[in-house]
């Protein structure tokens, strides 16, 4: 199979391609890096397939903004250790600005919101026997996202809104727990949506009629829709359109 075969094959849609970077489109719910050996295929795996020959020409595969395997949208990947030094000393200076769009339950009160709000571990301060949940509290990490309100739905006597999320900060769950924190969860969130005993129910069951009733999609309606670049030499951002499971 030829490199162009290997292209029209993908399960992601590329965005754009330089010689030392691309940019695609990462569909939920693939995962970003393998974690089980025997586990399905990932974004890297399928990147790696994409980029063989690059690979074999002394390229790697860097992914530089990683997204859970729910949320979807824009990922920047560097071919060559150079390029993934310079992307990666770029994120630590602030200098890849990330924009994402989600689907919530409610009618936010505002048009734009600049939310700072710590975040922990909730086992740090509580018994909770979800290890990896994330709150807001005083003794936590500074958190900052700026939100906008884009749209305002109802559909079947349920209010519904369509908002932007720019963190300012990379905290785990970030965007999930400030939206939870404001009243807003985001459609389908099995962990900081309305019910997060979906998330222990998912582990034992899987998908079933009842997880759909309580949170409507099978993934969280959470997107990366802009990745910014201020780089000189480089294109200005690239955008990935909304998913057409959040109905907008």
């Amino acid at each position: 199979m030829n490199n162009t075969d290997i292209r029209n094959k993908a399960t992601f849609t590329i965005l754009d391609e330089a010689d030392d970077w691309i940019v695609v489109d990462k569909p939920a719910p693939l995962q970003i890096h393998p974690g089980d050996p025997d586990g399905p295929p990932t974004l890297w795996h399928r990147l790696c397939d994409l980029l063989s020959y690059e690979i074999a020409n002394g390229g790697q595969v860097s992914i530089i903004n990683r997204l859970d395997r729910e949320t979807s949208g824009v990922v920047l990947v560097a071919k060559t250790k150079e390029m993934a030094r310079l992307f990666g000393m770029a994120m630590q200076e602030r200098k890849i600005e990330k924009t994402y769009t989600a689907l919530v339950h409610g009618w936010p009160e505002w048009e734009e919101k600049r939310l700072e709000a710590p975040i922990l571990r909730a086992g740090e301060v509580q018994e909770y026997d979800i290890w990896v949940k994330q709150i807001v509290h005083p003794q936590g990490t500074p958190c900052l996202t700026t939100f906008l309100t884009l749209k305002r739905l109802e559909r079947g006597g349920e209010r519904f809104a369509l908002v932007e999320a720019r963190p300012e900060t990379g905290r785990m769950h970030q965007i999930r727990v400030h939206l939870h924190h404001l009243g807003l969860p985001i459609v389908g969130d099995k962990l900081y949506g309305r019910d997060d005993r979906c998330y222990l129910d998912f582990i034992d069951t899987g998908w079933t009629p009842d997880l759909e009733r309580r949170l409507l999609l099978p993934r969280q309606a959470l997107h990366s829709s802009r990745l910014e670049l201020n780089i000189p030499g480089f294109p200005v951002s690239w955008e990935a359109p909304v998913p057409a499971e959040f109905g907008v």
